[in-house]
């Protein structure tokens, strides 16, 4: 099985030496999404606006790959502090429905640019 580099201007370039995603077989591995904009190169402010640029960036790595959110099989979460969650989740559901996909979330110490939140996600094609 070989595996393909996934690449969007539609998502912000990699700030290291990683892929934005890699398809493999019937998968897609989308690296961890921070809130930046790809058009600004900006984080917005607070942690429902990171939460939703972070799932825009997955969601234009995606469908660069050929699939959609409603593919995704497991997604994951990290957050800066736990007691963001309430309002991540808030947003997480605006982007998922029916089936969920099976997630976790984890608080870390700190994120790359000290954003709240970057999000990773595996789908299928």
């Amino acid at each position: 099985m070989s595996k393909i580099q996934i690449s969007t201007a539609s998502a912000p370039a990699a700030i290291g030496p990683y892929s934005q995603g890699i398809k493999a077989g019937n998968l897609v591995f989308t690296s961890g999404q921070l809130p930046i904009d790809p058009k600004t190169s900006q984080m917005p402010e607070g942690i429902e606006a990171q939460t939703k640029v972070s799932l825009e960036n997955v969601k234009a790595i995606l469908e660069a790959a050929g699939t959609k959110l409603e593919n995704v099989a497991k997604i994951m979460i990290f957050l800066k502090d736990m007691n963001d969650f309430a309002k991540m989740n808030e947003v997480y559901t605006k982007f998922f429905s029916g089936v969920y996909p099976a997630r976790s979330c984890y608080q870390v110490a700190r994120l790359p640019k000290d954003a709240l939140v970057e999000i990773e996600a595996t789908a299928i094609i």
